[in-house]
């Protein structure tokens, strides 16, 4: 017998929409000449982060939000009192039929779900409340509500010590990661320090076939020929579930300069993050990218893995911060890149370097490999314990 089972002892399930249990709510609209770097409150879209702050709120603590554009569909509860803005929905429960907590963890069971319905061909992605309000959930023991929501709050208990037993297992996993990184961008330092007189030095042209950036296309498909923006990059990888596409047309003629090939190191050259590199894997291309982002095809002499370390050093920290000084939009040009300056040891110095570094990438950023997959592991079991306490069984349901 499963948990859930035990839990409803025999009990039979109503399903109930939405709209027979929660009052959906809107934001009030507040514009960005209203937030407050020093606001008492923060200011929620629905999304990940923060729009900003204020010292007004409109909403209470522990509310449910979904985002209704953008982000759209985008669960999360909110721990503090908020002012929710219009593209924000705050889901308020009849807390005589069903618990606010409980609601909250079926919402978030059903999150890949809610992002269906949503329209993601819209720009910006959105969902409507209508389609909100459609969703089905379980409610247990319909025609006693004081035993309902007993049973609701045993499986929100155990749901709360699953999730406080993540977070302290993740936090624990996340401080040894950042441990890790710490000691890696240590020893990258120390193993890229030379003597400037004992090494040799060469531009990044002397040891590439190609720089150059891309194009912004004229317009986006559904799918296609594989198109890489900033956005795409996850650490050092390109995470294939973040591209954007363009057509064979677009690729081959238009942005025929940046087409892409295996092995080539893309660097952020614009904007925020301006600096954050990525190796182009087999596995995307076709591809190409836009003018955010430069190629750096090597020579095939050179060792990849050895200038891609380099690259992300403060060798190239400190380079892109004298180069773009006093620019109002952080932005570095090919002629800069051509000129940056990397010390040359011997193959077999370069080798040795890789090796370690490597070593140290492996467990600070593979997904497959060392602490980030700990990590994944820890959420996975988490989202299963927690599917297990919300899929309830068919053969009791109220017919």
């Amino acid at each position: 017998m499963s948990y859930l089972e035990k839990i409803l002892d025999g009990e039979v399930v109503e399903w109930k929409t939405l709209g027979q249990v929660v009052e959906i709510i809107r934001g009030v609209r507040i514009t960005k000449n209203d937030l407050l770097s020093d606001g008492e409150y923060p200011v929620v879209s629905g999304g990940v982060g923060y729009m900003g702050y204020t010292n007004s709120y409109n909403r209470e603590s522990n509310t449910i939000t979904i985002a209704q554009y953008g982000s759209a569909g985008y669960v999360k509860w909110q721990t503090e009192k908020f002012w929710a803005n219009d593209v924000c929905f705050c889901v308020k429960p009849n807390t005589s039929i069903i618990l606010n907590r409980y609601l909250y963890f079926y919402l978030i069971n059903k999150q890949q779900h809610i992002y269906d319905i949503s329209n993601r061909t819209a720009t910006p992605f959105s969902i409507e409340r209508e389609k909100i309000l459609k969703l089905e959930i379980p409610i247990p023991c319909p025609n006693n509500p004081k035993k309902s929501l007993e049973i609701q709050q045993k499986i929100v208990g155990i749901l709360d010590s699953f999730t406080e037993l993540t977070a302290e297992l993740t936090a624990e996993l996340t401080a040894e990661l950042t441990a890790r990184k710490t000691q890696y961008s240590y020893y990258r330092e120390k193993l890229y320090t030379f003597d400037e007189n004992k090494v040799e030095w060469k531009t990044l042209k002397d040891l590439t076939s190609l720089i150059t950036k891309g194009t912004t296309p004229k317009k986006y498909i559904d799918t296609g020929i594989a198109f890489i923006k900033t956005e795409a990059f996850d650490g050092s990888n390109i995470n294939s579930k973040k591209l954007s596409f363009i057509d064979e047309d677009t690729h081959n003629k238009e942005l025929k300069r940046s087409i892409l090939k295996h092995n080539d190191i893309l660097i952020t050259i614009a904007g925020a993050t301006i600096g954050k590199c990525a190796i182009v894997p087999k596995e995307i291309l076709p591809a190409n990218t836009n003018q955010a982002l430069a190629i750096i095809r090597l020579n095939e002499d050179v060792n990849l893995k050895y200038v891609f370390h380099l690259m992300k050093s403060n060798h190239m920290t400190k380079y892109i911060e004298l180069n773009i000084k006093g620019s109002a939009q952080p932005n570095l040009n090919l002629q800069q890149l051509n000129n940056f300056s990397i010390p040359y040891p011997s193959p077999e110095e370069q080798e040795r370097i890789v090796s370690i570094l490597e070593k140290f990438d492996t467990l600070t950023n593979s997904i497959s490999e060392g602490l980030p997959k700990e990590i994944e592991l820890r959420k996975k079991q988490y989202e299963y314990y927690r599917d297990l306490l919300l899929t309830f069984p068919q053969d009791n349901l109220v017919e």
